[in-house]
């Protein structure tokens, strides 16, 4: 049994005087075969603690399923955590930010007419309630009440900078009491007057998260928490990295230096991130900075979660690590051993031919039902959380050039007259038009629309994806439209062929193979293509995009197999000829990460 609480001064671990040094890692950023590697390199680290986020939305299977199995298995992580010596911080929302498609709530939600997120709305409540009735019977038995490592929950997070509704609060507080969680419950809010004053729940331990000048943040803890410990529950030691701008980095001597005054303090930390790992398949979330849902401000998050991180995305040991392990090392004992080697890589080569090509708007009957709408519709209110969207109508004829004007796109459009390319629309060119004529017997209009991750931190979460108001010809509202969800979870319908040409702008499959002896880790450059998604043996990498930063996906040897193995890209703009197996990644060029100013 352990238990975890605090006095006056600091925490107390079973009755004795305790510093947290954490480290978070996430279960489901990490391939499951590789969890108990990333827990050793964490421990090697020298932290106590391992912190993880539970997103709602990963767990919650397409159909409305709960699962808690194999990538999912939270009870094995934690388990593995127990038996490399660490406790565990769970974090499980309902929201959780994270740079996670949606900051982790479940798409259906805003299916849901007039919601509330975040707040106290009953029809919200009722959503999170049916979430925590799932959830916390699998939680119970990983409590330090019952024997398990975990030490302590968090409740919600960072709400002081979204909202400062009370009654929500103390709705989450009490649904997790009342469910038999009886660790210590805490919250965590940006070191703000205004942050700890929403986010503060009478009763609980208040934390902050910051990522530098610790004793001047702990200071305005200290205005609305006049006793017991102080808690950096994140302290950023690194950023992660939005699609288009270059890639975050923070020096590692100037991390481990914040650290050491952090420390020097008396306070306990969790390091975020202490090993980022890999936003897989369609889960990178996004931000948005813009005053409204039709203004320009989008920011996707990169499929990689690197973060700048001590523990590198493939698991390196980098020099940011062994900075701040010497100044962990000051504070609380260092593991005795040898520190993990490298896992190993493939070496590197290239795949120079395709061995198949399909093209997407061929392939549309193959991978997906229609649906018909008199107008288009969001994702959403068609049972749809992920993936693309494809919207087909006639525009009759003859009609002399005239904009074409999508309204609320999700995000960026892809737009095609009788099969050909008419060009793009992105949601941060809001206004944007294209010309179209048609001739006496009119045109066929397809609109294929990328979701790139909806935002996961601000005011404007209710980030529908797909076409939100409708689409016109001048003034000209169109209807009749046949509707495509393309969630693209199961590629096998698609047929292939040897010698179809593929031309920019024509989205298209290609399929490329290899054969392996020996599965190893290593990263997928895509030279000279345009913007899509990598499939590796059928589980999706995630995306690629030539505006950067990041240039190679990591692909780790659990999914790699002895003998043959298919990678399938789907291209959406510009084909390439090849693609290239490395044995480093590459992020792309390097900026200051804001975390040392925050």
């Amino acid at each position: 049994m352990i238990e975890l609480d605090f006095d006056g001064h600091g925490f107390r671990r079973d009755g004795a005087p305790h510093r947290i040094v954490s480290g978070a890692l996430h279960y489901f950023r990490v391939h499951p075969d590789l969890w108990d590697d990333r827990l050793a390199r964490l421990r090697a680290l020298g932290v106590n603690t391992v912190d993880t986020y539970i997103p709602w939305n990963f767990h919650e299977l397409p159909g409305g399923e709960v699962d808690f199995t194999g990538w999912r298995d939270i009870a094995r992580f934690v388990r593995l955590a127990e038996r490399h010596g660490l406790d565990v911080i769970l974090r499980p929302g309902p929201y959780i930010c994270a740079e996670w498609e949606f900051g982790g709530l479940p798409a259906r939600l805003l299916a849901v007419d007039g919601i509330r997120l975040r707040s106290s709305d009953p029809a919200f409540l009722a959503a999170v309630d049916g979430w925590f009735d799932a959830l916390v019977p699998e939680l119970l038995p990983l409590l330090g009440s019952r024997g398990g490592p975990v030490v302590a929950v968090q409740v919600e997070n960072e709400y002081g900078s979204y909202g400062n509704d009370a009654a929500y609060l103390a709705h989450l507080r009490d649904g997790l009491v009342a469910r038999g969680v009886d660790c210590l419950l805490f919250t965590a809010d940006g070191s703000e007057d205004f942050m700890q004053q929403g986010g503060a729940i009478p009763g609980l331990l208040a934390t902050a998260t910051f990522g530098s000048r610790a004793p001047e943040r702990f200071e305005v803890l200290r205005r609305h928490q006049p006793q017991g410990p102080l808690a950096a529950m994140e302290f950023w030691i690194g950023w992660f990295d939005r699609i288009g701008e270059p890639h975050h980095v923070r020096d590692a001597k100037e991390a481990a230096a914040s650290l050491d005054e952090l420390l020097a303090t008396g306070a306990s930390v969790n390091l975020y991130m202490a090993h980022g790992g890999t936003s897989f398949g369609l889960w990178a979330g996004a931000n948005h900075s813009g005053t409204g849902p039709d203004t320009a401000g989008f920011e996707p998050t990169t499929t990689s979660y690197d973060y700048d991180a001590p523990i590198g995305e493939a698991g390196e040991l980098t020099e940011k690590f062994h900075t701040l392990r010497s100044v962990i090392g000051k504070y609380v004992p260092l593991p005795e051993g040898e520190l993990p080697p490298l896992p190993p890589r493939l070496a590197p080569r290239r795949l120079d031919r395709a061995t198949g090509r399909a093209r997407l708007l061929d392939s549309l009957d193959a991978l997906s039902a229609p649906v018909h709408r008199p107008a288009p519709e969001p994702m959403e209110r068609l049972g749809q959380s992920l993936g693309l969207i494809h919207y087909r109508t006639r525009v009759p004829g003859p009609r002399p050039e005239l904009p074409l004007r999508v309204d609320g796109i999700g995000d960026f459009a892809h737009v095609f007259a009788d099969g050909r390319p008419l060009g793009v629309l992105d949601r941060n060119a809001p206004g944007r038009t294209l010309p179209l004529a048609t001739g006496p017997a009119g045109v066929t209009l397809d609109i294929l629309v990328e979701a790139l991750g909806r935002a996961n931190y601000g005011p404007q979460l209710a980030d529908h994806k797909g076409i939100r108001r409708g689409v016109s010809h001048e003034r000209q509202r169109l209807h009749g439209w046949e509707i495509r969800p393309l969630p693209l979870a199961d590629l096998t319908p698609l047929t292939f062929h040897d010698t179809l040409d593929t031309a920019d702008g024509d989205p298209a499959f290609h399929r490329f193979e290899t054969d392996l002896d020996t599965p190893a880790d290593t990263f997928v450059a895509l030279p000279g293509w345009g913007r899509g998604l990598l499939w590796l043996n059928d589980f999706l990498l995630g995306r690629y995009t030539h505006e950067g930063p990041q240039r190679t996906l990591y692909a780790p040897a659990p999914l790699w197999r002895p003998g043959r193995n298919t990678l399938t890209v789907l291209e959406l703009a510009h084909h390439g000829e090849f693609l290239d197996l490395r044995d480093e990644p590459d992020l792309g060029p390097t900026t200051r990460a804001p975390s040392a100013d925050y």
